[in-house]
């Protein structure tokens, strides 16, 4: 006895149709330029520009001649001799201009990050008179150029060196306070608007559950704007490291000057201008900044973007 087939017999599954393959004609040249190949040209372009400069002075720097008119060809000539003499010479001591710049650029560069996230925390999330008054000037203060104060801050300073001495002129101290007076502005408007993105609701969340402001400030509005404290401190570390004519003002003891000041003196003298030795400090001076811009680009395109459309 045979059993019936009873299960359902499938259809035998169609032949896959042949791929063709599809072929799209290349765009001619001129079309390709005019849509895309323009962009690529002008990119070219602004890395020539930008990077030329930097491969100069570092040509410059390995350069023996001492001089800017023989670093016309690159590499021409390659010797350290120009980083060694920057730390053998005792009248113009590089490792204290470079670990002087390095302490006020970091202390300047956290406070001004603390002050401006204070400031900008009270402006966002509290309401008081004068509130819109203050943040309008803040922004005015900072269209006047810092020449116009450097007589001012001269002055200052010396009439509170005579009462303080510390906090006077050729005082590292006293000039951490002069950049920290300047902290406030714009550093304090872009950290404005970055803390408006921030919900409200967190905070009143925060308040329901018994937090008070400086709580809120301190263990969740910080964390979440950590984005833009990062973009403060870097362009205030960055502002301070290249800042010449204040630290040149306030600075006068060569062991306590910056490295932008100390290093104005391989050039200005008349007989003895070493531009590869300049060149040389330069070079390693730039070394800092960019590896922490490195280190902190992933925030730096979000705490600019974020803080500007509020």
């Amino acid at each position: 006895m045979t059993v019936p087939d009873t299960l359902p017999r499938t259809a035998a599954a169609p032949a896959a149709p042949a791929a063709t393959a599809a072929t799209h004609p290349r765009r001619p040249f001129g079309r390709w330029f005019r849509e895309t190949g323009w962009r690529h040209l002008v990119g070219i372009v602004m890395l020539v520009f930008a990077a030329f400069p930097l491969v100069y002075v570092l040509s410059a720097s390995l350069n023996p001649g001492g001089t800017l008119l023989t670093a016309n060809s690159l590499f021409a000539k390659v010797d350290i001799g120009s980083y060694i003499a920057l730390f053998q010479d005792p009248l113009r001591p590089y490792g204290n201009w470079f670990v002087n710049s390095v302490f006020i650029g970091l202390t300047t560069s956290f406070f001004t990050v603390v002050l401006c996230a204070l400031a900008a925390y009270a402006f966002s999330r509290l309401r008081f008179s004068g509130r819109r008054f203050g943040l309008l000037t803040l922004l005015l203060v900072q269209m006047f150029p810092q020449l116009l104060a450097v007589v001012a801050i001269f002055l200052l300073m010396s009439a509170i060196g005579d009462i303080f001495p510390a906090l006077g002129l050729n005082s590292q101290i006293g000039l951490i306070m002069v950049y920290l007076g300047g902290a406030l502005g714009v550093n304090t408007f872009l950290m404005y608007g970055f803390f408006n993105t921030v919900p409200a609701s967190i905070d009143e969340a925060a308040k329901i559950d018994g937090a008070g402001h400086a709580r809120i400030f301190f263990t969740i509005i910080l964390r979440l704007v950590a984005p833009v404290l990062a973009v403060i401190g870097l362009l205030s570390f960055i502002g301070t490291m290249n800042d010449f004519l204040i630290a040149s003002v306030i600075l006068v003891d060569p062991d306590k000057q910056t490295l932008a000041v100390g290093l104005y003196q391989f050039v200005s003298q008349e007989t003895a201008r070493n531009w590869s030795v300049f060149a040389a400090g330069a070079v390693l001076a730039a070394i800092l900044p960019m590896a922490l811009f490195l280190s902190l680009q992933r925030f730096i395109v979000g705490g600019l973007t974020a803080g500007s459309v509020k």
